[in-house]
């Protein structure tokens, strides 16, 4: 197919016309909620690793600094640390955790173990005079701890401004330099006021304005398609989901008839998306779309196969093949026009960046690829609108630009599609079946009005496990059926849903009377960790 410019993710990644506030990442498992945080108070926010330099930070002009919370002690051999020269920089700085007890270490603060640790929620108590940086926030609130070891004194020049049981030191602030920070996580919903007290920061400590918008991220991102494509032409593979629908969107406000997408029907899709890709998406947005119906191609590679790992590579393969097919059919008309193919349009969100590197040192938890995988000989430049962009706000941008409701509020869905929602051999028959169960769940979710409060529903097809049943006065022998609703901010973790009984009790029985071969519906009532959201 094709191989990108591996720099392009530099030249066009994470770029906004809005200084970020950065969150300096120590290894939290809460770094991207925070960021995530500081965005719903509609202030642009990036991560950065802790073992960036002090000019390293500086280098990226930040309105604000925020010190993620860790799980090292600050005066443990070979801890990440923090210069005291960052705090003479002049930039307004939040500590959060372990972030907090850096900054009292490195200004000259006192931290130490005092033997009473504190986790989950805990009592905070507000002490001496009142601060903005608690502003609106009652003496006494609930909020979420984690953490072993306590600022015992803090630095020269901070107030004192709250204390718990176990931290004699819960939250100080520096007013004239505009430093302070929190001994608690503010950043998740078991701190009662935690939005409040980092927006406090945010707005009465380090003056900043609210104003980072969906609209701000429209406009900036069509401004830079444009400089970055100029009149070249781009292809975009659709695979369905919310993301590249977006992200097509986007480039198509942007260049127009420049961008030709693909759609590879692979069969693997949920009953009416491909319909939905192929008339909906297209009326939204007047792209030209190339329809590649491969779904023979993608069973008779499958036939057979069984391991989960297995049919990601198979699925993953043959929709590159199938996409080289369609590209060199576009290409071959587009030179046919004295016109060149330069881009490739990819759906990549700032999860996926940070958690592949981002080019930034951080840890390279996982490689990503939007759909499948990119072959190594890649040779288009990318284009990725959406580098910046938690799901959320990728949704609230498909909005912006008036995609239907259908596609920009559909639940997560995975690449390989339901080829690894059937656990067992995909067949024709199985695909069928599974379909119209899903279908049921998701239409008993939205009647419910539960769309918005459930993450997502996998419905998982057993296909390899049979139960014994009576219908219809007769004994039968079906598959059982999986529901697996998960309520979740990021997919990172996640919780299982608890559904209203007699929701349940509708979805199995739809499920059971109307799908032919299933004579039993089951829930998985496991969280993330230990379990995953999809079963293979």
């Amino acid at each position: 197919m094709t191989t990108a410019s591996q720099t392009s993710a530099e030249e066009h990644g994470v770029q906004t016309a809005h200084r970020p506030v950065l969150v300096v990442d120590y290894g939290a498992q809460y770094a991207q909620l925070i960021a995530r945080r500081v965005r719903e108070a509609n202030v642009y926010s990036e991560i950065v690793p802790h073992t960036f330099t002090t000019e390293q930070i500086l280098a990226k002009n930040p309105a604000a600094i925020i010190l993620s919370g860790g799980p090292s002690s600050v005066y443990a051999d070979g801890a990440p640390s923090v210069g005291a020269d960052l705090f003479e920089a002049g930039v307004p700085a939040f500590g959060i955790c372990y972030g907090f007890q850096a900054m009292a270490n490195a200004l000259g603060g006192v931290v130490a173990r005092t033997g009473l640790r504190e986790y989950g929620a805990t009592v905070t108590t507000s002490v001496g005079e009142p601060h903005s940086l608690l502003s609106g926030v009652p003496a006494t609130q609930n909020t979420w701890m984690s953490h072993g070891d306590s600022v015992q004194s803090a630095p020269e020049g901070f107030e004192v401004l709250a204390t718990t049981a176990g931290a004699p030191v819960a939250a100080f602030v520096n007013a004239e330099k505009a430093l302070g920070g929190v001994q608690w996580h503010p950043e998740v919903k078991h701190s009662d006021f935690g939005q409040k007290v980092l927006e406090n920061f945010l707005f009465e400590v380090a003056g900043l304005e609210p104003n980072w918008t969906t609209g701000n991220i429209v406009e900036e991102q069509v401004e830079r398609i444009r400089a970055q494509v100029g009149d070249a032409r781009v292809i975009c593979g659709l695979s369905g989901g919310v993301d590249s629908a977006v992200a097509a969107a986007l480039v198509q406000r942007a260049v127009g008839d420049q961008l030709t997408c693909v759609f590879v029907d692979h069969g693997l899709l949920r009953e009416g998306e491909a319909e939905q890709v192929e008339r909906d998406f297209v009326a939204a947005t007047g792209v030209k779309l190339y329809v590649a119906n491969e779904q023979e191609r993608f069973l008779s590679a499958l036939a057979g196969v069984t391991d989960p790992e297995q049919k990601r590579k198979i699925i993953g393969r043959e929709f590159i093949r199938a996409f080289e097919e369609a590209e060199r059919a576009i290409i071959e008309e587009a030179q046919a026009a004295g016109e060149q193919i330069k881009f490739l349009v990819q759906g990549t969100l700032y999860p996926d960046v940070v958690e592949s590197g981002g080019g930034e040192g951080a840890a390279n938890i996982k490689s990503h690829h939007n759909v499948g995988g990119l072959p190594e000989d890649l040779r288009f430049e990318l284009v990725e609108p959406l580098r910046t962009l938690f799901k959320d706000e990728v949704r609230a941008v498909g909005r912006q630009l008036g995609l239907p409701e259908e596609i920009v509020g559909r639940q997560p869905f995975p690449g390989p599609g339901l080829g690894i929602r059937i656990v067992g051999e995909v067949t024709a028959e199985r695909l069928e079946l599974l379909r119209k169960a899903d279908a049921i769940g998701r239409a008993e979710l939205t009647a419910a009005g539960l769309d918005d409060e459930v993450w997502q529903m996998p419905v998982v097809l057993l296909a390899d496990v049979r139960s014994v049943g009576v219908q219809g006065d007769g004994r039968t022998y079906g598959h059982p059926i999986v529901l697996r609703p998960v309520s979740s901010e990021d997919a990172m973790t996640a919780d299982w849903s608890r559904l209203p009984f007699d929701l349940l009790a509708r979805i199995s029985n739809r499920i059971t009377n109307e799908v032919d071969g299933v004579n039993r519906v089951v829930l998985d009532v496991t969280s993330k960790p230990p379990g995953t959201i999809e079963w293979e």
